[in-house]
């Protein structure tokens, strides 16, 4: 028996690590697209867009920048709206086959990119299609059920894990240095293309068929050895909560009454119509269009902060990258938040969901108060700052996918956990169409200065506070509730205990 907890212990470190290795090596290295940009600009792609002036020494390359934000654009936006059918793939058919279709799109994206370096002007549209497919934010998905087997530190490992996927971004810096070093382009993609075993070699022994269950049921295992294994599939199943109907009374939360329907039974369909759902994806939105909009246009205005000196916008370009190494270390912070009232008593009548949203409120007001700063010091015009911009961004960042997921987790049932948060990643992509719009008034209207558009969207960042307002609110009142059932059960059983007395009271003549 001790030997088999051994084991299984031993499994879920090698899960927990390896997935640490995939998320910050592979799922969001599209994300320091600002290291790319400045090796495909050496390499002269969409070079021929630059419009030299005669008789001087500089040229305007607005059109270049233009379409190197258009390639991010378009590839976040593919990246983001796929997510929705693959966490229905995920929900209905479990592990094994997302990672099968999550690895093939991944794999297409470094052999896109092979063609021949010296005709990188013919070929810079190729970049479309070889970054839409090189995000492997589908890899993302499933990794963050390995929470699931740490139960007291489940939202500080997803967390971390969000984390990790942030601080990917800094693969494509190691790409920019060895390019400096002398290392191809080609020569780089290549050796991704193939590390693509990797997510192989996980996917057949440390990774389940179908789910990683909340609240493991005893002597549960997971791997090659079990993928036919019905006993282990039916238990992942039957703990895969809402996906056989109503919850078990096994599963009744401290607090709720066993027999009775709880939020574990809600519908697909009553959980997206919710204000969770709506102030969150609200919430989402707003942090993500600012940070993908950061991204587009970083390099521009680097460039134009710079005076176009390259060296200074190299230099800025390795500290972005560099602070992005930093997300895996700020995103436990994010988790012990999470997790603070983990292993203490509840309040009586108080359901862990109430603990849990209680701890949350928290966390979602200060990613909210992060980014409100992060984009007060991007639209400053001052090129030292940009320093502590990069810093918030990072820490920002890494708040919001781990806080994100976190509460999906939290506020919603694990069996419907992959199509809401595909369909929130992919609502959100719908509404980073509007980049499009926004970096053509950058361009025309605003003569390639963003500052008054990264005003707007400063403003635009206090309405993701009305997320964590209403979560306070909602928690305030089921504890006033608490009280006030409290208070009339105590009422009654002392109205009780009078009536006895007088009962048993002799009548007096």
């Amino acid at each position: 028996m001790l030997r088999c907890k051994g084991r299984a212990r031993l499994r879920h470190s090698l899960t927990l690590a390896s997935g640490l290795v995939e998320n910050l090596c592979f799922s969001g290295i599209a994300y320091g697209w600002v290291s790319l940009v400045f090796v495909l600009k050496t390499d002269g792609y969409f070079s021929d867009l630059c419009n030299i002036t005669v008789n001087s020494t500089k040229s305007d390359c607005s059109g270049q920048d233009e379409q190197f934000s258009m390639v991010f654009t378009v590839a976040s936006f593919c990246m983001n709206v796929v997510r929705f059918p693959l966490g229905y793939v995920f929900d209905r058919y479990g592990t094994l086959a997302t990672r099968i279709l999550a690895i093939g799109i991944c794999c297409l994206s470094p052999f896109l990119s092979l063609f021949p370096s010296h005709t990188h002007t013919e070929h810079s549209a190729l970049l479309f299609p070889a970054f839409q497919c090189g995000g492997q934010l589908s890899l993302s998905l499933h990794l963050l059920q390995v929470g699931n087997l740490f139960d007291r530190h489940r939202s500080t490992v997803i967390a971390v894990y969000a984390g990790a996927f942030d601080s990917s971004a800094a693969v494509l810096l190691i790409v920019k240095v060895l390019y400096e070093r002398g290392v191809s382009l080609h020569a780089s993609f290549l050796v991704l293309a193939n590390c693509s075993f990797i997510h192989v070699f996980r996917t057949l022994f440390l990774m389940p068929k179908t789910h990683i269950p909340y609240r493991l049921p005893d002597a549960y295992t997971y791997g090659a050895k079990y993928m036919n294994s019905t006993e282990s599939n039916e238990a992942e199943d039957t703990m895969f909560q809402g996906r056989t109907g109503p919850s078990r009374p096994d599963h009744t939360e401290p607090g709720e009454t066993p027999g009775q329907p709880t939020w574990l039974s809600a519908s697909f369909r009553s959980c997206v119509l919710s204000w969770f759902f709506l102030w969150h994806l609200v919430w989402v939105i707003v942090m993500q269009f600012c940070h993908f909009l950061f991204i587009a246009t970083v390099n521009p205005v680097l460039n134009q902060l710079a005076n176009r000196d390259q060296t200074l916008v190299s230099h800025y370009t390795n500290a972005f990258a560099f602070t992005q190494l930093c997300g895996v270390l700020c995103a436990p912070w994010n988790g012990l938040i999470l997790d603070r009232h983990k292993g203490k008593p509840l309040a009586p009548g108080e359901t862990n969901r109430e603990a849990d949203l209680r701890s949350s409120s928290l966390s979602l007001f200060l990613t909210s108060l992060q980014c409100l700063l992060f984009y007060v010091c991007f639209s400053t015009p001052l090129l030292p700052l940009q320093y502590l911009t990069f810093t918030l961004q990072v820490l920002n960042s890494a708040f919001i996918y781990g806080g994100h997921q976190a509460f999906l987790t939290i506020a919603f049932p694990s069996c419907h956990f992959g199509k809401l948060s595909g369909l929130m990643t992919s609502l959100s992509a719908l509404v980073l169409l509007l980049q499009f719009p926004v970096l053509r008034l950058i361009k025309g209207l605003l003569r390639g200065d963003p500052f008054h558009a990264n005003v707007c969207l400063t403003v635009l960042t206090l309405l993701t506070f009305i997320h964590p307002l209403h979560v306070y609110l909602h928690c305030r009142s089921l504890a006033n509730q608490r009280r006030a059932r409290a208070k009339q059960e105590v009422a009654n059983s002392t109205q009780i205990r009078c009536d006895l007395c007088s009962a048993e009271m002799p009548l007096v003549s």
